[in-house]
């Protein structure tokens, strides 16, 4: 009479211990080094930043981060790397404001959704966008000077550069454009490197880039910074304006770096890293290293991460409708 109870107590034993093992992998991860995918060129500023947090989670969890650059298509070969990746805590993705927010609201074709098919981890970096000029090009001290300079010629004379179409680069020239009246053309470069070094000889001598990219050619005097992107002037440049003072009321773009992993990555994985990003953004010297290229250390929680996210693609999809800025 009470054989089929039991047999029923042993297959729910059983699978209950089945299902065990996934969790247990989950709370002793990593056993083997972590892949993290970076889908933009080396050099850049999440380049940068992954970098510089790299290290230090290898001695917190014992295991190598392997820094793997898959840049191409405005950030969309490194993602979709990562979205079908498996969701086991051995590949994640540092993603960026152009990667994880712009492109959703730009190309028509995406495989993946950008706030459905990643775990949000956490924000770890962000910083205003800053302009910068060529001052041979644009011997001017101010947007204002900035703005009739490029009017004295005919639309589309100057161009701007850009990390590639897509970029966060890109989107906050044309947002720049719209905004000040003005037509440049645009010249996609593949990555930051190459946009700065654009700048530097004129060729492209307008651009709006993250301060982590633009910071070192502007200590070193080869472009010069005229205002910031932030609605509030940056801490640790004060003397610098911003764009929404200098006259283009309401402009604003906040470049960022974020850690995903594939969607329905354990959240006991997840549990993990957290904490010791958070602890890792609290070292002293992690801390002056992304003040001294132009950010701040954020290293959230995960739900502010996805509110960044969807934040973005909102703001980003209605740039997009208004000036059509669409990539097949």
């Amino acid at each position: 009479m009470n054989k089929p109870v039991a047999r029923r107590s042993i297959l729910a034993a059983s699978l209950a211990l089945g299902a065990a093992p996934f969790g247990v992998r989950a709370q002793s991860w990593p056993t083997r080094p972590v892949r993290v995918v970076e889908p933009g060129a080396p050099g850049g500023g999440n380049d940068t930043t992954l970098r510089l947090f790299a290290p230090h989670l290898e001695r917190a969890l014992g295991r190598a981060f392997v820094v793997e650059n898959r840049a191409g298509a405005g950030g969309r070969i490194g993602v979709e790397a990562a979205v079908r990746a498996a969701p086991d805590g051995y590949t994640l993705l540092m993603g960026n404001a152009g990667s994880n927010g712009i492109n959703a609201a730009i190309y028509r074709d995406l495989s993946y959704d950008l706030e459905t098919d990643l775990t949000p981890i956490s924000l770890m970096v962000t910083g205003p966008n800053a302009l910068v000029i060529n001052p041979r090009v644009f011997p001017v001290d101010n947007v204002a000077g900035l703005i009739a300079a490029i009017k004295t010629k005919p639309a589309g004379f100057y161009n701007y550069g850009s990390g590639g179409i897509g970029s966060s680069a890109h989107l906050s020239a044309e947002l720049f454009k719209q905004m000040a009246g003005v037509q440049m053309t645009h010249i996609p470069y593949n990555g930051a490197a190459a946009m700065g070094r654009a700048a530097i000889t004129g060729d492209a001598p307008f651009l709006i880039a993250n301060l982590i990219n633009v910071m070192p050619f502007v200590a070193r005097g080869e472009v010069k910074l005229l205002a910031v992107t932030s609605l509030t002037r940056w801490p640790d440049l004060p003397d610098v304006p911003t764009l929404d003072e200098s006259g283009l009321r309401g402009f604003e773009t906040i470049a960022w770096n974020a850690l995903f992993g594939p969607k329905g990555l354990p959240q006991a994985i997840v549990d993990r890293i957290v904490p010791e990003l958070q602890r890792i953004g609290r070292l002293p010297e992690v801390v002056e290293r992304v003040k001294s290229i132009g950010g701040q250390v954020v290293c959230s929680t995960p739900d502010v991460l996805a509110a960044r996210v969807r934040g973005d693609i909102a703001k980003w999809r209605d740039l997009g409708r208004r000036v059509d800025i669409r990539v097949q």
